[in-house]
């Protein structure tokens, strides 16, 4: 009576049938479960426990765990379930959701192999090592029992077949990240970045997840050769936002604007008066234009080039070559300076004519006074 009972009982359940069982033993190659409505008890092989591969069966389940499964094959005396095909169909459905919808999904790397990660998510999702950061790995060793986001990039049911991508999920964050910098930028803000590469027109600056560009021409008040005389990858400096444009994404800085303007305090380090070294920078119809500081451009009006009549500066200068000059006006506010070749000319000439007189033993007056006595006499 018993056996026809069991009989009735197996002939009950059809392959493909869901079912909720217990476990209530496990050995090493597989799993017996108590099947529920059914005095049928279940077995599970190793094989059909999960979608990763496992040395014994107590890897993936434990005595008293309730499982899902689904009926494989149905014996005379047993009936044959699976986890994984369960876990699995359930699974597909979730994750083409979340594909569809392009949602970050959060799991367990169960697996290190050859050419990536191995991740359990009802059914085996692969990371090939390219897509596992935004930088080269050389070793996932640490990478086994890490819990990451990922996202999927490839979704195939039929093939049996998920990619999976934590770089994308990097690179999606860096993006909204950029977005949120770039929507609160504004002209004028003065930031602290990091210089991160050089190029031969300037210098691309982190300022905190955005790249923005320093022109050579605003790494410094000087004139710059090249951006790496000035500065190098990795350097902190601050920045000063000359320009957004929200459309595409560029940015224009100044490391130039945030420095001391080379005309600060120029009436103090060039006062009325003051003789100063000079470069010839240009040279005009009306004067030369002789920079003192760097960045600081005075003008010797032709006047004040010679005591000698010229038609042009070109008669007795020459750009880069250097000179002394006396400044004789200076204007902070307008960034003006007035310069002088021609009053140290002077200069020279009056010391010599002032020239201490040698001791002969005789002064210059006592000859004059000698021959005006004559004279009178």
């Amino acid at each position: 009576m018993s056996d026809e009972m069991n009989e009735i009982e197996v002939k009950s359940l059809s392959v493909g049938d869901q079912v909720k069982a217990t476990v209530i033993k496990v050995e090493e190659k597989q799993v017996l479960v108590s099947i529920e409505g059914s005095k049928v008890d279940g077995i599970i092989p190793i094989s059909e426990l999960s979608n990763l591969h496992i040395e014994q069966a107590a890897d993936a389940v434990k005595e008293g765990d309730e499982l899902n499964l689904i009926v494989t094959k149905v014996e005379e005396e047993a009936v044959i379930l699976s986890k994984r095909k369960f876990d699995a169909e359930k699974a597909w459905d979730d994750l083409k959701e979340k594909y569809e919808n392009h949602e970050i999904i959060e799991a367990v790397v169960n697996e290190v192999v050859k050419g990536g990660l191995v991740v359990d998510l009802g059914v085996r999702g692969f990371v090939p090592a390219s897509l596992v950061e935004d930088h080269f790995v050389e070793d996932f060793s640490d990478y086994k029992g890490k819990k990451m986001a990922f996202l999927i990039v490839e979704f195939d049911q039929d093939q049996n077949r998920l990619i999976l991508s934590h770089r994308a999920v990097i690179e999606k964050e860096k993006e909204e990240k950029r977005q949120e910098i770039l929507d609160h930028l504004e002209a004028g803000q003065v930031l602290e970045g990091t210089v991160q590469r050089l190029t031969s027109f300037g210098a691309f600056v982190d300022i905190g997840g955005i790249d923005g560009l320093v022109h050579i021409s605003q790494l410094s008040y000087e004139r710059v050769e090249s951006p790496a005389d000035v500065v190098k990858e990795g350097e902190k400096v601050n920045v000063k936002v000359l320009s957004v444009d929200r459309d595409s994404g560029r940015i224009s800085l100044s490391i130039k604007e945030t420095l001391p303007g080379p005309w600060e305090g120029i009436e103090q380090k060039a006062a009325k008066g003051t003789v100063l070294n000079g470069v010839v920078k240009r040279l005009v119809s009306f004067g030369a234009f002789v920079e003192v500081f760097p960045g600081v451009e005075g003008l010797v009006h032709i006047s004040q080039i010679s005591h000698k009549h010229i038609s042009t500066p070109n008669e007795v200068l020459k750009e880069g070559q250097e000179v002394k000059v006396k400044v004789l006006e200076v204007n902070e506010k307008n960034h003006r300076l007035s310069l002088s070749m021609k009053e140290l000319e002077e200069a020279d000439s009056h010391e010599d004519y002032n020239l201490p007189e040698e001791n002969t033993g005789f002064q210059l007056g006592d000859m004059i006074g000698d021959q005006l006595k004559k004279f009178r006499s």
